[in-house]
C-alpha cells in the first residue's frame, strides 16, 4: 500500500516556465492521492496567470504549515526564501531548478517525476544544512534573524569604505577596513562570498567563513573558523549607518550596535539524489575541467 504523503508546494510568482513542471508534479502526486499545500500568492499565480487547472488543496496563509515534504519551484533566491519559511519545522526541501545556476537544487524540471518518485521509493539521502543566527545585544534585527546562506555587513552608501570590529570566541581579531565582511555557511560558500574570492568549503565540514570585500589592505585574507565559534561585530562609517543582509533581506542599522553571529538551533534538511555529490555538482555547476577551445 503506498503511504499518503503531503506536499507544500512553493514557488516564485515571476517564471512562468514552472509551469510543465507544476502541472506534471499535480498529475503525479494526484496518482497516488497525495495532499498539496500551496501558499496562496502562489496559488493564485499558478491559477490565474497561468491558468494551470489546481486540484483540490489547503492553502497556506503565512508561515504556519505542515507537511512531509516541501517542493521547491525556483531558482537559489527561491530556495532560500523558501528555507527561512520552513525554519525550524525539519520538513524536507525537494529543490526544483527552474532558475538559472540552482546550486541549492537537485532536480531539473524535466525530473520532477522521478524526483517524487524517488520520494515514496525512499531513494535519496537527506543533507541537513548549518543556519547561521543573528542577534544584537541594543535591538531586536530582523523578523527572522537567521541565514542559510550569508549574514553580509555592507556599507550604506558608496562614498567611503567602513571599519568593522571583528571578535572571535571574545579574542580580538582585527578591524576591517572594506566595503563589507562577509560571515557564510558552508552552503552560502558558493554564493556571494565566492564572488568575493572566498573559499569553496564542503557543505559538511563544520565551519563558518569570514570574507572581506574590497578591503583596503590587500593582506586582509578570508578566514576559516569553526562552526562553534561566535562571532561580534561592531561598525563604524561616515555615514553613521550600515547594511545588514540575511541571505539578501537587507535592512539599514546605525553604527555601533554590537552584532553577535553563532551557529542556529536548527538545521535545515536538502534532499539530494544518491549519485549527486558536491563535487559533482561543482563540475557540473562551475564548469570545472570544461575547454571551450574543443
Amino acid at each position: 500500500m503506498t503511504k499518503k504523503l503531503k506536499f507544500a508546494l512553493f514557488g516564485n510568482v515571476y517564471q512562468e516556465r514552472k509551469s510543465a513542471a507544476v502541472q506534471k508534479f499535480f498529475s503525479v502526486t494526484a496518482e497516488r492521492e497525495a495532499s498539496i499545500a500551496i501558499p496562496e500568492p502562489f496559488f493564485h499565480f499558478l491559477k490565474d496567470k497561468l491558468k494551470i487547472k489546481m486540484p483540490d488543496c489547503e492553502i497556506i496563509c503565512g508561515d504556519y504549515f505542515t507537511a512531509d515534504f516541501v517542493i521547491c519551484m525556483g531558482g537559489d533566491g527561491t530556495f532560500l526564501d523558501v528555507a527561512s519559511k520552513v525554519g525550524d519545522k525539519g520538513i524536507p526541501i525537494v529543490g526544483v531548478n527552474t532558475g538559472r545556476l540552482g546550486f541549492l537544487a537537485s532536480f531539473s524540471p524535466e525530473q520532477i517525476e522521478y524526483a517524487i518518485e524517488d520520494v515514496y521509493q525512499g531513494n535519496f539521502s537527506v543533507e541537513k544544512r548549518t543556519v547561521l543566527q543573528l542577534s544584537c545585544d541594543e535591538m531586536d534585527i530582523a523578523d527572522y534573524p537567521f541565514a542559510l546562506n550569508e549574514v553580509a555587513i555592507s556599507k550604506h552608501d558608496i562614498s567611503s569604505m567602513i571599519s568593522i570590529h571583528t571578535t572571535i570566541n571574545d579574542e580580538y581579531l582585527t578591524t576591517y577596513q572594506a566595503d563589507g565582511l562577509i560571515i557564510s555557511t558552508p552552503t552560502g560558500s558558493t554564493a556571494y562570498s565566492l564572488s568575493v574570492g572566498g573559499p569553496i568549503i564542503t557543505p559538511q565540514s563544520q565551519t563558518f567563513s569570514l570574507t572581506p570585500v574590497a578591503p583596503h589592505s590587500l593582506n586582509m585574507r578570508p578566514l576559516v573558523l569553526t562552526d562553534d565559534s561566535e562571532i561580534e561585530i561592531r561598525v563604524e562609517s561616515r555615514s553613521n549607518r550600515f547594511l545588514i543582509s540575511l541571505d539578501g533581506r537587507s535592512a539599514s542599522y546605525p553604527d555601533n550596535i554590537h552584532l553577535r553571529i553563532r551557529k542556529a538551533p536548527y538545521m535545515v534538511n536538502v534532499v539530494v539524489r544518491p549519485e549527486q555529490s558536491f563535487f559533482s555538482t561543482l563540475r557540473k555547476k562551475l564548469m570545472w575541467g570544461t575547454d571551450r577551445r574543443e
